[in-house]
C-alpha cells in the first residue's frame, strides 16, 4: 500500500466514524493530518483549488475536524479510491464493499459518517492550454525543465531510446535495465558505453517472467494483456533496482505522448496528430501512470517521471505537430523536435534512432504469450 486509511465507528452515535487509522508507506509521505503522494507538501489554505495550484502529480488525502478531503491532479497520475466503509487507499484492492475513484482533477469533502459534502471537478483545460509559440524558445524551456530536476540516490532505468539516452546524459545517475533479449542486452551495453556510463542489466527468462505475472497483476489490479505486458518488465526494472540499493528511479514516461512517439501517429495528418496526442496526454494517467505508480507502491520505489513535469507539458502543448512527427526525404520521424534537441548532447546514432516499445524490445511480450 502507500496511503491506506479505514474507520472504527461508533453504531450508537448514527454510524459515525469514532476513530481513523491512516499510514502512509514510502514513498508518499505524511505531514501532520496529510498524507500524500506529491513532490510538494500540499497547501490546505488553497485545498478547493488544489488540482490548479499544485503542479506537478499527486494524490491527497486529509483530516480535517469537520470532513474528510481527498484529491488528484487533472491527469490523474497518482491512484486514490475511497469505498463506502470509509476505507481509502491508493489500492482498490485494500478496500472492502463498493470501490468509487478519486477522479483526476476532482476534490472531494466527505464527512465523518461517510456523506459526500462537496465535490468539484477541475479539467485538464483549466491547468493547460494549448496554442502555439516559438518553437526554438519552446525546446529551450524544454531542456532548460530537464535540467533543473536535482538527481537525488537513484538510478535510470535505460532503454537505450533516445528519451531514457537523453536522460542519462543530463543526470549523474546509473544505469539498469531487464530484457530477455540478447539483442538488446548487447544494444544497451553498447549505447551505455557511448555514454560514457555504467550500466547495470539483468537477463531475465521464462521463470522469472511467469514468477512476475500474478504479483503484477494484483499490483497493476488488471489483467488486461497490454497492460500486464508493459507492467512486467517496469516491475522486474523496480524490483532489480532495489536489489541494487536504490529507492528512486527515473524513467522517460510521457515523451511518446508529449513529443509524438507512437507508430500509429504516422499515418495522421497534422490535425488528427493534434488530436491524437492531446487526447493521449489527457489519458496517460489512466492508461500508463497508475499502473507505473502502483508498481513503485509495491516495489518501495519513488517513480521519477522530467518528461511529465508541468512546465515541459505546458512547452509541448505549444510545439505544432508537424515538428513532432515530421516527414522528411521520404521517411516518417516520430518525436522529431525532441531528437533535434537530444542531439546537442547524444551521438547521432542514440539521438536518431528508432526504438521498439518495451514490451517488444525487451522479449517478455513474446514470453508472456505462452502463459496467458
Amino acid at each position: 500500500m502507500s496511503i491506506y486509511a479505514f474507520a472504527d465507528f461508533d453504531d450508537g452515535a448514527g454510524r459515525r466514524a469514532s476513530r481513523i487509522y491512516a499510514s502512509a508507506r514510502y514513498p508518499s509521505r505524511q505531514v501532520g493530518n496529510i498524507f500524500f503522494d506529491s513532490e510538494e507538501v500540499p497547501n490546505l489554505k488553497y485545498a478547493d483549488e488544489m488540482p490548479l495550484k499544485l503542479r506537478s502529480f499527486y494524490s491527497v488525502v486529509a483530516f480535517r475536524p469537520s470532513h474528510i478531503f481527498l484529491s488528484r491532479d487533472v491527469i490523474g497520475g497518482k491512484p486514490l479510491y475511497y469505498g463506502s466503509d470509509m476505507s481509502i487507499s491508493s489500492f482498490k484492492s485494500y478496500i472492502d464493499g463498493e470501490v468509487y475513484e478519486v477522479m483526476p482533477g476532482e476534490v472531494l469533502k466527505i464527512d465523518y459518517t461517510g456523506e459526500i459534502l462537496e465535490r468539484k471537478k477541475y479539467a485538464f483545460e483549466d491547468v493547460f492550454k494549448v496554442g502555439q509559440a516559438d518553437v526554438d524558445e519552446m525546446a529551450e524551456k524544454i531542456i532548460s525543465s530537464l535540467k533543473s530536476y536535482k538527481a537525488r540516490v537513484g538510478c535510470i532505468a535505460f532503454s537505450g531510446g533516445v528519451d531514457s539516452s537523453l536522460l542519462a546524459a543530463l543526470y549523474d545517475l546509473p544505469l539498469v535495465s531487464v530484457t530477455a533479449s540478447k539483442t538488446e542486452e548487447e544494444w544497451l551495453r553498447e549505447a551505455a558505453k557511448m555514454l560514457g556510463k555504467e550500466i547495470e542489466i539483468l537477463k531475465v527468462g521464462e521463470d522469472e517472467i511467469r514468477d512476475a505475472v500474478q504479483t503484477v497483476v494484483k499490483a497493476i489490479e488488471t489483467d488486461d494483456f497490454l497492460q500486464l505486458s508493459i507492467a512486467v518488465p517496469v516491475y522486474l526494472t523496480m524490483q532489480f533496482a532495489r536489489t541494487l540499493g536504490f529507492t528512486e528511479i527515473v524513467f522517460g514516461q510521457g515523451a511518446d505522448e508529449l513529443f509524438g512517439g507512437y507508430k500509429r501517429y504516422e499515418t495522421m495528418d497534422k490535425y488528427e496528430l493534434e488530436d491524437a496526442l492531446i487526447r493521449d496526454l489527457k489519458s496517460i494517467g489512466d492508461s500508463n501512470l497508475v499502473r507505473d505508480s502502483k508498481l513503485a507502491y509495491k516495489s518501495g520505489m519513488r517513480l521519477v517521471t522530467p518528461y511529465l513535469s508541468w512546465d515541459i507539458i505546458d512547452a509541448a502543448l505549444k510545439i505544432p505537430p508537424e515538428y513532432k512527427v515530421r516527414r522528411e526525404d521520404g521517411r516518417v520521424i516520430r518525436k522529431y523536435i525532441l531528437r533535434r534537441i537530444a542531439e546537442n548532447y547524444l551521438p547521432g546514432g542514440i539521438a536518431w534512432r528508432e526504438k521498439r516499445a518495451i514490451q517488444y524490445s525487451t522479449g517478455i511480450a513474446k514470453i508472456l504469450k505462452k502463459y496467458l
